[in-house]
């Protein structure tokens, strides 16, 4: 293996800065290296949006369902999925936009994926620290009116950066004989797998809290996929022309 494999496997979300900014040569460079991801038919379709403002971060704070780190991360980046830079070529090509399938809307949405974790990979490389915001969707639209985003675009997830202010422990994944499948999706031998994973999981929440009485991988997305998630997501998609047909 080499430093690169370390690299990858030592990734912590981290919720605690210091003080110290982030160069803007080092933000560039960062954003630069996400642009060299993989992009599908080379549409390109993400746009990153850098929120400085205090009272910007302060609202999107509040509508991520108030995590501080959005205002405290030395830089607060907003990953939006943008099919309206490719529909102003159809535009001016004298094309007609066909931007509403649901391949064009799944295109863009992994593009913002691809390069985000790009950007992570260099950043992290650089002693930075990185923490995904998915809560923005839970208020798409304000988040939308306040950065202004015009049809055709969406605010995927936001991304905190900074010099990291703690040293979190690795949260542990799946075994790697539950996700790797051989020729064909099977599940032999997955049960006893993910029941010892569960241990694990719980022992590291544990060990977080403090003792207190930590909670499996089966019993957190159990709990996620029994209930309705961000249903309001269809409807704002619809209103950004997202109509996925």
């Amino acid at each position: 293996m080499n430093p690169v494999f370390d690299l990858l496997n030592a990734h912590r979300s981290i919720r605690k800065f210091t003080s110290q900014d982030i160069a803007e040569d080092l933000l560039h460079a960062i954003v630069s290296a996400g642009q060299s991801a993989a992009t599908s038919s080379f549409l390109q379709g993400c746009t990153v949006i850098r929120v400085r403002n205090p009272e910007s971060r302060r609202t999107l704070a509040r509508l991520a369902g108030n995590q501080p780190y959005v205002e405290s991360a030395a830089e607060f980046l907003v990953l939006c999925a943008d099919l309206k830079r490719p529909g102003n070529a159809c535009t001016q090509l004298g094309k007609e936009f066909v931007g509403d399938c649901t391949e064009h809307f799944i295109i863009a949405t992994v593009d913002v994926a691809l390069m985000a974790q790009t950007m992570v990979v260099a950043a992290e490389s650089a002693g930075l620290g990185i923490c995904y915001i998915g809560g923005l969707r839970n208020n798409p639209r304000e988040v939308s009116d306040l950065l202004q985003l015009p049809g055709g675009v969406y605010p995927v997830f936001g991304l905190c950066l900074g010099y990291p202010d703690q040293n979190p422990e690795r949260k542990p994944r799946l075994p790697l004989a539950v996700v790797l499948k051989d020729e064909v999706y099977n599940e032999v031998g997955d049960v006893q797998r993910i029941a010892a994973y569960d241990e694990q999981v719980r022992e590291y929440y544990r060990q977080r809290t403090g003792g207190g009485l930590g909670q499996s991988w089966s019993e957190q997305v159990a709990g996620l996929l029994s209930e309705k998630a961000r249903p309001h997501m269809r409807g704002f998609l619809a209103e950004q022309g997202f109509t996925l047909r």
